[in-house]
């Protein structure tokens, strides 16, 4: 039996791509030590994403792996999430508390932008992150309604200038429906209401989070500008159906992220597909591949694809969204992916934007 040694434990890791990372561990950076006591072998990995489902499985994979070596007699794979906060915009300073804030846009509305970011948070969390969710959707929050807070609950406030998040399923939720009456329009102009976000956002006494997600409102207008320039954004999520429409004015969506350099972490793509409750029929009642070739055309990913169902319309005006009402099943599983691509996706843009270059001056 021969010696084991780090280059050949170090060969084996490098045999396995992080699917959602799309790298493997040791050309990810991942690998935090390998220790080699005779044919004991123990390895620790930090993954830069929350990943709390998925660890386990990865973990036994490359254990296996490994111990499959020969001279190896035992292997032990440790796995962490460490999340580091992300660069944002230029010039635009971070938010107190918040590590990484994610953007979820779409172009109109209707398209199931806000149970989208609701089941991102509550993925986000139920990977191991600590999450809170801005409900930036002023004309129309219905996020205190997916967590089940009450009507008329209304936020503490802090040494008189901090609003207090209330805390639902494990996430901090802030929304101004929680300042005003549910039954009463926010009958304002464009700068009232963007001056309303704002203070929204930055007098809101988050947690410690490693992800703040922002239900942005619909549309690319004002409002939308203002938060993109004003936010330290790590990244959006472009929310849409297959409708011809809906892919028009996503397309302005990922657009006005591109222009105020926000990175754009892929397209999330609503009612693909429905499957009659009766017979089991598929039918495509907003078209087909709609949210692929969005993605294909502007070199981003397609994060996830869900169907057109009453369940998840259904958990979501009950308080209690699919990733809480039935975390085992297979949609709530489509978030859960979706969860640990946003945060991968996240590590992978700050590693792949270009460096400052060096400047340097001489007399010549």
């Amino acid at each position: 039996m021969s010696a084991v040694n780090r280059a050949a434990v170090e060969a084996v890791l490098r045999q396995y791509t992080d699917p959602y990372l799309n790298q493997d561990p040791v050309s990810a950076g991942c690998v935090r030590s390998i220790d080699i006591q005779g044919d004991r072998v123990s390895v620790q990995l930090a993954l830069g994403y929350a990943a709390g489902l998925f660890k386990s499985g990865w973990s036994q994979m490359l254990q296996m792996a490994i111990e499959g070596l020969d001279g190896v007699a035992s292997a032990r794979v440790e796995i962490t999430s460490v999340i580091a906060a992300h660069k944002a915009q230029a010039q635009i300073p971070g938010l107190a508390n918040v590590k990484n804030v994610v953007a979820v846009a779409s172009g109109k509305g209707g398209v199931g932008k806000s149970t989208t970011a609701a089941n991102l948070a509550l993925a986000l969390a139920r990977e191991g992150a600590r999450v809170g969710i801005l409900d930036a959707d002023i004309y129309g929050p219905s996020q205190g309604i997916m967590f089940g807070i009450a009507e008329g609950t209304r936020p503490k406030i802090k040494d008189q200038k901090w609003f207090v998040p209330i805390e639902s399923h494990g996430v901090e939720v802030m929304s101004m429906a929680f300042l005003t009456d549910d039954n009463t329009p926010m009958v304002w102009r464009g700068p009232m209401v963007s001056g309303a976000l704002l203070q929204l956002v930055t007098q809101t006494a988050w947690g410690d989070l490693d992800y703040l997600v922002i239900d942005m409102p619909p549309g690319t207008g004002d409002i939308q500008l203002t938060l993109a320039q004003k936010v330290p954004v790590a990244g959006a999520v472009i929310v849409t159906t297959p409708q011809d429409l809906a892919l028009l004015d996503a397309r302005k969506g990922v657009e006005m992220f591109r222009k105020v350099n926000i990175p754009v972490l892929g397209v999330v793509e609503n009612m693909a597909v429905h499957i009659c409750s009766n017979c089991g029929h598929a039918e495509h009642l907003f078209g087909e591949g709609g949210g692929v070739k969005l993605a294909e055309q502007y070199g981003v990913e397609l994060l996830a694809s869900l169907p057109l169902s009453m369940v998840i319309r259904e958990q979501a005006d009950g308080g209690k969204p699919t990733v809480i009402a039935e975390p085992d099943s297979q949609i709530a599983m489509v978030y859960q992916e979706l969860a640990r691509h946003v945060g991968a996706r996240i590590v992978l843009q700050e590693a792949l934007s270009p460096a400052m270059p060096n400047i340097s001056v001489s007399d010549d």
